[in-house]
């Protein structure tokens, strides 16, 4: 397939598409459309400069112009921050955007996370079950139709990889096996999900109150495991 089958192609995909939403992974895009990566990639890039696409590494290829907010994804946590403080902080803003993410769902957004549950239980890396994890608290995000909570949600995923505590946490994270986000991580996403797929604002806004809370939870249990020493969630949660 020539490069200009392959923008046609892009553009009929992209037409079908709603702002926000994410396109296929480039492997499968090539696949589908018949094409090397490389061809692809070019056409991507025609599109993107048209504006009708916009790409962030290690989150994928969205549908309509980059949000004009994407520079703060730059930005860092402050050096005092702590795992409790993020869990705090996404306390404070996920199960508001799960409620949203619901009174605006559509089928194909269901059908979205559905599979993001489904790859978060076949994960065997703890790498791959990270992935899947974000993967779909930012499908919620983009759920809302709302670009700048995109770009919040974005921002304090970077910011989190930026944090001085990030790479010992993720040597004692890791030491966690898969099974744990194939059965329980995966069982409390399927609560959201169906909580979104039934219509329930207020229940999924519980239930991701109920996930982030866990996530808490295991944070201390991680941390007493292996002698991490930061402010713990739970002794923020009993002092709350």
């Amino acid at each position: 397939m020539h490069q200009s089958d392959v923008v046609s192609a892009l553009q009929d995909l992209v037409g079908g598409l709603s702002p926000g939403d994410r396109l296929p992974a480039e492997r499968a895009l090539a696949r589908s459309l018949g094409c090397s990566r490389q061809t692809l990639r070019a056409g991507l890039a025609a599109l993107q400069r048209e504006g009708l696409i916009w790409r962030h590494v290690g989150q994928g290829t969205f549908v309509g112009p980059a949000p004009r907010g994407l520079a703060l994804r730059g930005a860092m946590l402050p050096a005092d921050a702590s795992p409790a403080d993020l869990i705090r902080a996404r306390l404070l803003l996920e199960p508001p955007i799960a409620a949203e993410a619901t009174r605006r769902a559509d089928a194909s957004d269901i059908a979205e996370l559905q599979r993001l549950v489904q790859a978060g239980r076949r994960a065997q890396r703890i790498a791959d079950c990270e992935r899947s994890d974000s993967d779909f608290h930012h499908a919620i995000a983009r759920m809302t139709r709302n670009p700048a909570v995109v770009g919040v949600m974005a921002w304090l995923t970077d910011a989190r990889r930026h944090a001085p505590w990030q790479r010992g946490w993720n040597r004692s994270y890791r030491r966690l096996a898969a099974a744990t986000f194939q059965t329980s991580h995966s069982d409390q996403h399927r609560q959201i999900v169906d909580a979104i797929a039934a219509g329930h604002d207020t229940v999924a806004f519980d239930a991701m109150t109920g996930r982030l809370e866990k996530i808490g939870t295991g944070l201390d249990t991680v941390f007493a495991a292996h002698d991490f020493k930061l402010p713990g969630y739970s002794a923020w949660a009993s002092s709350g």
